[in-house]
């Protein structure tokens, strides 16, 4: 997934996910700016005390302070009563708890639904892209993007964006008071910030392409770890563990010095970021000890003074993993809007609900797969509505990449010929209803993590019972479900793995038959059942589907013998085409499997 976004792309995408969490998103940032206001409070007043109350001066007081101390009842009445002090100090601690309790509610119920939004997006977004699409891409990488790149994104969004107006409102505020208690201490104070500033954005440029490897890695560690869950069978099957152990260990440990790697200039950019604030404080407490001893600064004014310069070097620390989490986000959402640009299955031509019921015809169809070579060379051939069209041809000759287009699974391009349905071309046709009208069994039945009858019944909603029955009588399942103990309810676990490739077969074709479609497609599905299974399940297809027209792609010529119609291929190309009768004493390939199989069976 090479497809590298543009910034402005990457946020309008971000802003549309937004949608809908906006207002709680504000509401958290209006809290945390109270809450710092509180803060802010604190260091003034603990100054009026010492200074003022405690220390006996009638000036020196800013005018807000001078306001506010004169509503309490003038500096006399508090000298003689100081706990009013105390409960102002208990009140603006309050409000900071109920402003950060607020803060806390509000972002964390912004940041769920800006992750719901996401995904939501996103899973409804892969499932309009493209068949083709899907198969260039990894599953293991797809699924990192939607779990971990998201969750990466929310973080930054809901624990460093929303800490903006805080940190705003401390600098500002701080800055403003810093200044008015004394200016030349504050130029001192922010000495080391421009350095911080000048650092920390050198530091954003130089992380950002290794955050995009470690991300990229992850990727491929999520894909090898799914392959290997999901073929697990095969794995063991064949004594691959060692093998698939070592390659998972190499990715992984790759993976892992990638971000040892990052972590040095991580640890150096803290390192640099902890001396600065160090040297900024004590900056403060030198200048500001010498400013006393002269009685250029009082007490509580060098209180109030350490106090604020020790709310800057939170926000200042905060400026530096905002950075680092910023390059990590910008990797993630270009990742995610990678996903998001990709354009997504169209209609094409007049998208027609044609009569599926017609003849299908390929008019000289020629097909390559993306950057490879031409799998399909000049396809012809007609096959009668309500006919039964069997196909035969080694591997790779192009057998499934003929269902694939019927199927507008791949979309035929312009010069590739024409296939028709009922005389309409396939590309005029409505993608939807084109697929409703045909029910494929596709070469590897794939089973979902449901019930058999879920399993089933899945392509129509609320499918009763029976109906489930009756397609899995006609695909000679139903006895053998019946045989297992919870019967339609048995839990099929991941891909199918609790029942044998033969009886996964049945219930994918049970699957298909539930469609009632005017087209069916098996291909090769019904390799894996025997001989005796495979004759009772074309009769009862043959019984079922009368005037349905039946597509069979098989290398047992047992299947085939009774289709209307054989085409054999080879290397993309139709050699042969005819009946069983026709081609089995025709000298091609056909009547050569032919006695290969019939002398197996003999013997």
């Amino acid at each position: 997934m090479n497809e590298t976004p543009s910034k402005t792309y990457s946020r309008r995408l971000l802003w549309r996910f937004l949608d809908g969490s906006r207002a709680l998103f504000l509401l958290s940032m209006t809290a945390a700016a109270l809450s710092a206001l509180a803060d802010m409070l604190s260091p003034q007043i603990v100054r009026l005390a010492v200074d003022n109350v405690l220390g006996g001066k009638e000036t020196g007081l800013s005018p807000l302070m001078a306001r506010f101390a004169a509503r309490l009842g003038g500096l006399d009445y508090l000298r003689a009563h100081i706990g009013v002090l105390a409960l102002v100090l208990l009140g603006v601690a309050l409000m900071r708890v109920l402003t950060l309790y607020a803060f806390r509610v509000s972002n964390t119920a912004a940041a769920e639904r800006l992750t719901k939004t996401m995904r939501d997006t996103l899973f409804l977004h892969i499932e309009r892209l493209p068949f083709a699409w899907h198969m260039r891409h990894h599953t293991g990488d797809i699924i990192q993007r939607c779990t971990s790149d998201i969750d990466t994104l929310k973080g930054f969004i809901s624990e460093q964006m929303t800490s903006i107006f805080r940190i705003v409102v401390l600098l500002v505020l701080a800055l403003v008071f810093m200044a008015r208690m004394d200016g030349l201490l504050t130029l001192i104070a922010l000495a080391p910030v421009p350095v911080i500033l000048f650092y920390s954005f050198r530091f954003h440029r130089k992380i950002g392409d290794a955050f995009l490897a470690c991300d990229e890695n992850e990727g491929k560690l999520s894909s090898i770890a799914q392959e290997n869950l999901t073929g697990v069978r095969v794995v063991r099957a064949f004594g691959r563990e060692r093998q698939e152990r070592d390659r998972f260990f190499q990715q992984n440990r790759y993976y892992t010095g990638l971000w040892l790697k990052l972590a040095r200039p991580m640890s150096q950019y803290w390192s640099t970021a902890d001396v600065l604030s160090g040297t900024q404080i004590l900056l403060i407490v030198v200048f500001g000890s010498a400013f006393c001893l002269r009685g250029r600064l009082t007490a509580g004014a060098f209180i109030a003074f350490l106090s604020y310069a020790a709310m800057l070097t939170w926000p200042v620390r905060m400026l530096g993993r905002m950075i680092a989490e910023m390059s990590k986000a910008g990797v993630s959402i270009d990742r995610i809007a990678a996903i998001m640009q990709a354009e997504e299955e169209k209609e094409t031509g007049r998208g027609l609900r044609a009569d599926m019921g017609g003849d299908i015809v390929f008019e000289h169809v020629s097909f390559a797969y993306e950057n490879g070579p031409e799998v399909l060379h000049d396809i012809s051939f007609t096959m009668k509505a309500g006919t039964t069209l069997g196909i035969l041809g080694g591997t790779g000759s192009g057998k499934s990449t003929m269902m694939l287009l019927l199927d507008k699974l791949y979309a035929l391009p312009e010069n590739g010929g024409r296939i028709t349905i009922g005389g309409v071309d396939i590309r005029d046709i409505e993608t939807r209803h084109l697929r409703e009208h045909i029910g494929m069994v596709l070469q590897e039945p794939y089973l979902f993590s449901r019930t058999i009858a879920e399993n089933i019944g899945i392509t129509q909603p609320a499918l009763d019972l029976e109906r489930i029955r009756e397609a899995a009588r006609a695909a000679c399942l139903d006895e053998t479900v019946l045989s297992f103990a919870k019967g339609y309810d048995t839990f099929v676990g991941e891909r199918g793995v609790t029942l044998s490739g033969g009886q996964k077969q049945r219930a994918a074709i049970a699957r298909t038959l539930t469609q009632d479609t005017p087209i069916l497609i098996f291909d090769d599905s019904l390799s894996a059942v025997d001989t005796e299974t495979d004759a009772k399940i074309r009769a009862a297809l043959e019984a079922r589907f009368g005037s349905a027209s039946i597509l069979l792609i098989s290398h047992r010529i047992t299947t085939l013998s009774k289709a209307d119609q054989i085409l054999v291929l080879e290397n993309g190309r139709i050699v042969e085409q005819g009946s069983h009768e026709q081609l089995k004493n025709g000298g091609g390939i056909y009547e050569q499997i032919c006695r290969i199989q019939s002398g197996e069976a003999a013997v």
